[in-house]
Formats: C-alpha cells, structure tokens, sequence
C-alpha cells in the first residue's frame, strides 16, 4: 500500500477532471471502478476510485482518491493504492503500486 495527500489550490471540479483523464488516459487498462460526490453546506467530498493491470506484478492495483473541501478552502486530497501484492502474508514486489501513484504525482 502506497499512500499520498496534499493540500491543493484550485477549482475542486477542475482537479477531479484533470484527475480522471490524467488516470483513463495514462493507462490503456485503467478503469473508474465507481465514484461518489456529496455536499453538506459549502463543503464538498468526492471519492475515485481506479484500477489498472500492473504488467510488472502480473495483477490489478487500485487507486482510492478522496478529495475534500470545506466552505471554499483549499482542497484537501488523499489517495491510497492497493493490490499491489502477489504474497500471501505479507507484501512484496509493491512497484506496481508506487507507480500508479507516481502518475497521480505528475498529475497534481
């Protein structure tokens, strides 16, 4: 597992965009699994959530984005991969996961 959170600038519309065709466009296996947005008062939460094969690990990873953004603030995001594992108890060739990470990096 693979974790990464910032706190962003900017339209929380624009981010999840540029966010959702930077992941489908990056990857010729990559999927939006499901996806979810609500609002109470000025704030706002939305969650993503990918998943592509990893050709190095011979797997599926997924990816859960949350973004959240109260009363017109920053927006505040955290992403966590998954699925990176081929062990049974504990976790090794994880490369796969820092890379689907590492394109949500270059994205923001």
């Amino acid at each position: 597992m693979a974790k990464l959170e910032r706190t962003l600038n900017g339209s929380m519309t624009d981010i999840i965009r540029r966010i959702e065709d930077g992941i489908l466009n990056g990857s010729v296996s990559a999927s939006l699994e499901d996806s979810s947005d609500f609002a109470e008062g000025d704030s706002r939460c939305s969650v993503r959530v990918f998943e592509r094969f990893s050709y190095l690990g011979g797997n599926r990873l997924s990816l859960s984005v949350t973004l959240f953004q109260a009363a017109g603030g920053p927006v505040h995001l955290s992403a966590i991969t998954a699925g990176g594992s081929q062990a049974v108890f504990f976790k090794i060739n994880t490369f796969g996961e820092e890379a689907f990470l590492d394109k949500l990096k270059e994205l923001l």
